[in-house]
């Protein structure tokens, strides 16, 4: 198999490379290091079918050229991170949506299979807790750019599935819920990698608002697994499934548990929204995904628990 990541310098993109090498697949990373890295992938530079563009989705020359020569386009490029939604949501809202415009557009040409890579945000403050991909999305208001990220991502699940329907190009819908491990940077608001940090360098471990909101986090090498089971199965496509962890912590809880873990005497800071974000920010309060669908059709299930995600991560900190 050939496979383009999109976004694949990226945290997530870049694991998923490492997968498909080791499963003897050819991959080509397409990346414009806007929130990825190449330090992601210099380990993986060398070796037999991989290669690796510096460039944007919407160079759409390059991208045909790329998706041509894929049998398979996981489109992972996209505006991440609720700091960087916050403070650019044009940014935000054009990168998603055009990126994955331009994507189904060249895959459609030759009827390339395409996973796009959507979110948990896409269920928005539904109480209808755990999350079903055929619930509801209950989403707040235009003024409050919180919701922009989601919005984009919901056109994206809405453009890829119209393409499915009415031009029969194999699509793959995967909401992805806290996805963490080694490599995940906090530059954008990621609070695993950020607590961690903190906790190392002895800094108050900050809590954007009360705590009590709470989260599922899937471990990285998990989220690759899924992706790959689905990608091998024909019945997955014109689905929509949730990948993550049923597994719930507050983000009071998760932050004490990384400060023992990491034998920190950082202490913990409460920052309300209004100062960590902007004023009237939006949060969820909580975000827990149902995994049966995925689990009744490839066999999914979470391996590595919270407590050794952790440490991994600080293992990897501490290392770099």
């Amino acid at each position: 198999m050939k496979a383009l990541i999109t976004g694949g310098a990226g945290f997530i993109g870049s694991h998923l490379a490492e997968r498909l090498l080791d499963d003897g697949h050819e991959v080509s990373v397409l990346d414009n290091l806007s929130t990825g890295s190449i330090d992601n992938i210099a380990h993986l530079k060398g070796r037999a079918g991989f290669s690796y563009t510096i460039d944007s989705v919407t160079n759409e020359s390059l991208l045909a050229e790329l998706i041509d020569g894929s049998d398979v386009v996981f489109h992972l490029a996209a505006a991440v991170g609720v700091k960087l939604i916050v403070e650019q949501p044009v940014h935000t809202i054009e990168t998603n949506v055009h990126g994955t415009e331009v994507v189904l557009k060249h895959a459609n040409k030759k009827k390339k299979l395409v996973f796009i890579a959507s979110t948990s945000e896409v269920y928005g403050k539904s109480a209808d807790v755990p999350f079903r991909e055929a619930a509801d999305s209950v989403l707040g208001p235009t003024d409050k750019h919180r919701w922009a990220y989601a919005c984009s991502k919901l056109i994206d699940e809405f453009l890829a599935l119209a393409y499915w329907k009415e031009k029969k190009l194999p699509v793959v819908i995967v909401r992805l819920f806290n996805t963490v491990g080694p490599r995940q940077t906090g530059q954008y608001g990621m609070v695993l990698p950020t607590f961690v940090r903190q906790a190392l360098a002895g800094q108050p471990i900050t809590v954007f608002g009360d705590g009590t909101q709470s989260r599922s986090f899937t471990y990285v090498g998990d989220v690759v697994e899924a992706l790959v089971r689905l990608a091998g199965e024909p019945r997955a496509v014109g689905g929509v499934f949730n990948i993550g962890n049923m597994g719930e912590v507050s983000i009071t809880d998760l932050a004490v548990l990384v400060k023992t873990m990491a034998g920190s005497c950082s202490s913990i800071q409460y920052i309300p929204y209004d100062q960590a974000y902007e004023a009237g920010f939006e949060d969820m309060p909580r975000r827990v995904p149902d995994i049966t669908k995925i689990r009744k059709l490839v066999g999914y299930e979470p391996k590595v628990k919270l407590d050794e995600i952790i440490r991994k991560v600080i293992d990897h900190m501490r290392a770099n």
